[in-house]
């Protein structure tokens, strides 16, 4: 003999005390989807909202009971329509092509620096292999995996370095055609462009933490991978390539820029 217990909210237990005091003596089925699952004997009125169901139950129909109640329907029947087993080609694929993307993208970024700046897109260019090491150091570093996302966050950092150096020779030229020296415009183009740079680069970093804080799976990578490309970037384009532009200066005491 097992007892299964249940209990109503009060307008339930109003409904079942009255149909309880009506039918007292016969049986109270229990329907879902169409099925009697259960038809126990109403021996007495049922005021309090709360009841047990007893009777020779085993372990296994007392449990089942108790969940057909709980859940409130049947177990749905289901139909097998279409079958496919995917394997991990699939995901090595989209490696494959967002890695084809990246060095597509690469070789378009270094052709169009040396045709835009020559010789200082070649800086800019060396600067950006050296920020594509940084970066790819740093995620080995953090044992992180690269992923299609993580890929993706790469090509935007890549863009983000050149945008940087962009700036920088843009304000160069500006300085020279303004009359100043080689050496007077590239300190000046620097020392305006930086402000610009850091200060664009931080408003995407602030955006990449709240992407990271409120995302989730493929989100969080691209936002780490696009976080550290975010600072590897500005160190590369303030740091690195002035130092190269500023040992060729001294080497060679330009009269001219050739941009």
């Amino acid at each position: 003999m097992r007892n299964r217990a249940f209990k109503f909210d009060n307008i339930g237990a109003r409904k079942f005390g009255e149909a309880t005091a009506a039918n007292v003596g016969k049986r109270f089925a229990i329907v879902l989807d169409g099925r009697i699952i259960s038809a126990p004997v109403i021996r007495d009125a049922i005021l309090g909202g709360s009841g047990i169901i007893s009777g020779s139950f085993t372990v296994a129909s007392a449990r089942d009971l108790a969940l057909l109640l709980r859940a409130g329907a049947l177990p749905a029947p289901l139909t097998v329509l279409e079958e496919r087993t995917v394997g991990a080609d699939l995901g090595a694929d989209s490696i494959a092509a967002g890695t084809r993307a990246c060095i597509i993208a690469i070789v378009f970024i270094v052709v169009a620096m040396v045709v835009l700046y020559g010789l200082f897109g070649i800086f800019a260019n060396l600067a950006l292999l050296f920020n594509a090491a940084l970066l790819l150091g740093a995620l080995s570093l953090l044992e992180a995996t690269l992923t299609l996302p993580g890929i993706a966050g790469i090509v935007l950092t890549l863009g983000m370095a050149v945008d940087a150096n962009v700036l920088i020779l843009e304000r160069v030229r500006e300085e020279v055609r303004n009359g100043r020296s080689p050496i007077s415009a590239m300190e000046a183009g620097y020392r305006e462009a930086q402000a610009t740079i850091i200060d664009s680069n931080l408003t995407t970093l602030i955006s990449t933490l709240f992407l990271f804080g409120f995302g989730s799976g493929p989100v969080k990578g691209f936002a780490v991978t696009l976080s550290i490309g975010i600072i590897t970037s500005v160190f590369t384009a303030v740091v690195a390539t002035r130092l190269m532009t500023s040992i060729w200066l001294r080497r060679t005491r330009p009269k001219m820029l050739p941009l």
